[in-house]
């Protein structure tokens, strides 16, 4: 089997359609977020791929500001009941953050494929254990 040449994708496209960061074609997920095994159409492993709760957190972040912004907005202009905000707000921001969590989850899947994500490793620099204190001293 030869190895075929795949052009760079636009992780963008790529991330929020769920798709293959590699060849753009095959999907990316399982069910609503679980990360498939390998891509079907080209057979990329997806074991570099672990998002961890980076969507998640950027998701509400992002969603709750602009959530509070059309909260207060709406509060200020309408003043209405808290019953309002419980059965319009709530489930409101509850699908924007559904809406917008497995494309991003794509996303940095795809970012994490184009630049090559892997896992941490770390390194000593020789300088723990010498038995010196900050900036080199001998502690008397």
């Amino acid at each position: 089997m030869t190895d075929v040449a795949f052009p760079r994708l636009s992780t963008l496209s790529t991330g929020l359609r769920c798709r293959c960061p590699r060849c753009g074609e095959g999907p990316l997920l399982t069910g609503y977020l679980t990360i498939r095994e390998s891509c079907p159409a080209c057979g990329l492993d997806y074991s570099f791929a672990d998002p961890a709760d980076g969507p998640a957190f950027f998701v509400m972040s992002l969603v709750g500001v602009i959530g509070m912004v059309a909260l207060m907005a709406f509060d200020f202009m309408a003043h209405p009941p808290i019953w309002v905000h419980l059965v319009v707000t709530l489930p409101l921001l509850t699908l924007m953050c559904l809406a917008t969590l497995r494309p991003f989850k794509g996303w940095m899947v795809s970012e994490q494929y184009v630049h090559k994500a892997a896992p941490p490793v770390w390194e000593s620099i020789g300088k723990h254990g010498t038995g010196t204190g900050p900036r080199g001293r001998r502690p008397d």
